[in-house]
């Protein structure tokens, strides 16, 4: 293979990545931090090889490169490749599975101890004054949640989500899993209303598609306990965000911490953004970004170029 391009390495994070295990299987690189829409056909029409995160390869791009070969995924979603579309050409695509999971797993558990400690809050609280404000020791301002004998429910039961779990049990907490939305539930499962009635913290691990587009919306809030945390590390549109901001706003449950949202970046007036009082975290979807994690997809990635030069496939979608 002589010609391939990385349409955006900037996404990959700071530049402490070794990409040797990729770049030296090629002959010729292109390397872009970024690339917009009118720049992605100059950039791939003559290359073999493309590599894109959250680039869009759709028919008019991939059926305009007839060089192409591979393209590799830089992340496990594959949404943004017409897979059908690289199919019908003949063109191989590649993701990258499992190398984030110990670092959104302790991401996850980092969101539901400092939603159940409040320790932002207390954090802030100290910063303002008021601990040297206090008439004793300590501050007991906001409520603190011990999860030991809590219910941890888990939607979605991959890798990520089994190590969510796994740490739950190591808190002392009982682990439920979610069968899936509107089939009936097969033991050890539990149906996915009954795992939204009993849980005091429910965490979504699952990936985004037309069967779990707004998985948790109005109805599915208000059978929640008001007791409950929503943690979602997963995709931003698994949530109905207008219905969340409803329900964190009547206190209708205790409080949400996401890694994501629906749109990313989020728009400047987004309105979870601006939420006041409320128990919301909010983080830039970097759930994933450990440097270990990032190194690791970067390895997956140059074993899949590998295989597929080997003539064999691995991770293969298309």
């Amino acid at each position: 293979m002589h010609n391939a391009v990385i349409l955006d390495a900037d996404s990959l994070g700071p530049k402490d990545l070794d990409l040797s295990p990729l770049l030296d299987q090629v002959e010729h690189w292109e390397i872009h931090g970024t690339t917009n829409m009118k720049e992605r056909l100059t950039r791939c029409q003559n290359a073999e090889l493309i590599v894109s995160n959250k680039v869009l390869l759709d028919e008019e791009l991939i059926s305009a490169c007839p060089q192409l070969k591979l393209i590799l995924i830089a992340a496990t979603g594959s949404n943004n490749v017409d897979l059908k579309a690289a199919k019908k050409h003949g063109v191989r695509v590649c993701n990258v599975a499992g190398y984030g999971t110990a670092s959104v797993a302790q991401h996850c558990w980092a969101m539901i101890l400092n939603l159940a400690t409040q320790l932002s809050r207390y954090h802030q609280a100290c910063r303002e004054g008021q601990w040297s404000q206090s008439p004793f020791f300590c501050m007991l301002d906001f409520p603190i949640t011990e999860l030991s004998g809590k219910t941890l429910g888990i939607i979605g039961h991959g890798s990520i989500g089994k190590a969510v779990a796994d740490i739950g049990k190591a808190l002392g907490m009982k682990v439920v899993i979610a069968a899936r939305k509107g089939e009936a539930a097969q033991p050890p499962r539990v149906g996915f209303n009954k795992l939204l009635e009993q849980s005091d913290v429910i965490s979504l691990h699952c990936p985004l598609n037309e069967d779990t587009l707004s998985l948790i919306s109005k109805a599915e809030l208000a059978s929640m306990r008001n007791n409950a945390l929503l943690i979602n590390v997963s995709r931003g549109g698994l949530i109905d965000e207008a219905a969340l901001q409803d329900a964190l706003e009547s206190n209708q449950i205790a409080g949400a911490a996401l890694d994501t949202l629906s749109q990313e970046p989020p728009p400047a007036d987004h309105p979870l953004l601006h939420l006041n009082d409320q128990n919301l975290l909010l983080s830039p979807h970097s759930a994933w970004g450990s440097q270990e994690a990032r190194q690791r997809l970067l390895n997956i990635m140059a074993a899949n170029l590998e295989s597929f030069l080997a003539g064999r496939e691995q991770n293969v979608l298309a």
